[in-house]
């Protein structure tokens, strides 16, 4: 899966203001709202709920991977955040996380959802894309990033 293919600029958000992972959360859900591809704040936020509840997305390196399913989207939806203070996410490491990928897909369609959670999951392997990301200063530079 290329990542470019539902990533654009509209869906980076830089310098989150949310010091919470709650309130990160609802900043990258209003970034979806905000793009047209979330019909329902309340239900899209449910369904990240109802997965961080089972076990916090918060991975290792400093990345939270919040996602869930919900009808509030037609198609798989994500957005990209990047907070300049690290935020306690409950991640597996137990380090802070700054690098927020969050995705939503229709609970029929669980295929495209686990492609891009995997393709996401092998890039942030590297440091250098990480270190990428934390040094972006525009919504194109963390597609720049993320693609090469």
């Amino acid at each position: 899966m290329n990542l470019r293919t539902v990533l654009n600029e509209k869906s980076i958000a830089l310098h989150l203001k949310g010091r919470t992972k709650d309130e990160i959360i609802r900043e990258l859900l209003e970034v979806l709202v905000k793009n047209g591809s979330v019909s329902s704040f309340e239900k899209a936020y449910q369904g990240i709920l109802e997965r961080e509840r089972k076990m916090s997305t918060g991975m290792k390196h400093g990345i939270a991977l919040p996602h869930g399913k919900t009808d509030a989207v037609k198609d798989l939806a994500a957005c990209v955040g990047v907070s300049d203070f690290p935020i306690d996410y409950e991640s597996l490491d137990g380090k802070p996380c700054r690098i927020f990928i969050m995705l939503l897909s229709p609970p029929a369609k669980t295929g495209p959802h686990l492609q891009f959670l995997a393709e996401v999951s092998l890039l942030f392997r590297s440091a250098a894309k990480r270190e990428a990301l934390l040094a972006a200063e525009n919504p194109g530079a963390v597609l720049r990033a993320l693609s090469e």
